[in-house]
């Protein structure tokens, strides 16, 4: 359905019918209690069995170590159905025995909470997903003003989930009962929220644009490697020299390959803090760099050798070698810039900007829901040549991942965007004479 105005018995945005939250119940554990973490491959078997004869729509969800780990693996997978139950899956020591499992899900929809950060994790493992439906995108498309797990199912459900253990080192064994209970709570009413965002979304005419969605989540691929990836590291900005960037650089390929090597988050090898504090200080001598903030404490005197030699590398560069001090030529320039540098491009961007703001405010999505803020920015950067027509802005967008029902909404708006004509230049005012 690609009508975005709601019909005029939809219930307007900011009425009662659609603000008044439920009475909120709370959801402290499971129904049936907290399932047996599952860890070998005849445990796996059983859970497979129980799967394949559920019916319907499976919970999952995952649980990582992000910002303890450097891998993005998943060290707990929770799948619920119903007929079958729910399991807490560790797949840490026999990842090749969940045949069985992938083998059960390979087919029936899957039911994610923001689903780009669990399915790497799952196809790591093997996983197949067929079909897909994330609650949290559906939830950004009918303007949710909160979509997080929690706020989405007491919204819709009434109910209070557990919080507080998303963000913990799911590698830890064995995990805590609490955590478990919170991980098994995750997938405990998905399915049902499923249901009732899918009928919100029919009923707002929005169902068609969210299967598309989910598609295009279910099916793109991985991103590329990010170029220079050195250049992200916090503070960045405050060193100035070229041969203080190479310290830098040094440091953080060094720091790199010690996190992979140990799977622990970069972060937690040697702050990014310490490594600007470095590349500022360029210190002459191992023992100097010790008497650096973090480099003086006993882990880091145990790595001091490593980390100066990355140091004495920088600095026995040749001036050819040293990196630019900006990134030269990648990505779009800043937007405050494009005025002199591109002043078409800077009257397109503003023109689309405003466009979009009013189409968000009238069908309830979010702008970046509409158009990819990357693709608006460069579409608008580039433009699509002249004569503009609508079918070079539809072929610019298809090109640039837009879905159908973004190109039939968003095509419109860029041609009159894009052919307006240049907004005028303010009048020059003159002086008035003094005395």
């Amino acid at each position: 359905m690609t009508d975005p105005t709601p019909p005029e018995s939809t219930p307007a945005a900011d009425s009662p019918e659609v603000t008044a939250e439920p009475e909120i119940t709370p959801l402290t554990q499971p129904a049936d209690g907290v399932p047996p973490v599952l860890r070998t491959p005849a445990e796996f078997d059983g859970a497979a069995a129980l799967l394949a004869a559920g019916e319907g729509p499976v919970a999952l969800d995952t649980e990582r170590a992000s910002g303890f780990r450097y891998s993005g693996r998943a060290y707990l997978v929770q799948i619920r159905r119903r007929g079958s139950g729910s399991f807490l899956i560790d797949p840490i020591d026999h990842p090749d025995a969940l045949g069985g499992v992938i083998a059960a899900l390979d087919g029936p929809q899957w039911v994610l909470h923001a689903a780009d950060q669990d399915l790497p994790c799952l196809r790591e493992l093997g996983f197949v997903c067929a079909d897909l439906f994330d609650t949290e995108l559906g939830g950004r498309l009918l303007g949710l003003p909160r979509v997080n797990l929690a706020a989405m199912v007491a919204h819709h459900l009434g109910l209070g989930l557990v919080k507080g253990h998303g963000a913990a080192d799911w590698s830890r064994r064995p995990l805590p009962d609490e955590w478990l209970n919170y991980a098994a709570l995750d997938v405990e009413v998905l399915v049902e929220l499923r249901d009732a965002v899918a009928a919100d979304l029919v009923a707002a005419g929005k169902d068609e644009w969210a299967a598309e969605e989910f598609e295009y989540v279910r099916t793109k691929p991985e991103p590329p490697p990010r170029v220079d990836r050195w250049r992200r590291t916090s503070s960045l900005h405050t060193v100035k020299s070229t041969r203080a960037l190479a310290i830098v650089r040094e440091l953080w390929s060094s720091r790199e390959e010690l996190a992979i090597e140990r799977d622990i988050a970069p972060g937690r090898v040697l702050p990014d803090s310490a490594i600007v504090a470095a590349a500022q200080a360029s210190p002459a001598t191992a023992d100097d760099l010790t008497r650096l903030p973090v480099f003086g404490g006993h882990r880091q005197r145990r790595l001091a050798r490593r980390w100066f030699g990355a140091i004495d590398r920088a600095r026995g560069l040749a001036d050819a070698d040293l990196p630019p001090r900006n990134a030269g030529g990648v990505g779009l320039p800043a937007v405050n810039r494009w005025a002199n540098r591109n002043p078409e491009a800077a009257q397109r961007l503003s023109a689309t900007r405003t466009a979009l703001a009013e189409l968000s405010e009238r069908v309830g999505t979010p702008v970046e829901n509409l158009l990819q803020p990357d693709l608006m920015r460069q579409i608008c950067w580039d433009g699509v040549g002249e004569p503009v027509t609508l079918d070079a802005i539809t072929e610019r967008l298809t090109r640039g991942g837009a879905r159908r029902w973004q190109r039939e909404l968003c095509t419109p708006l860029l041609f009159t965007a894009f052919t307006a004509p240049p907004e005028p230049e303010p009048a020059a005012v003159d002086a008035e004479p003094a005395g």
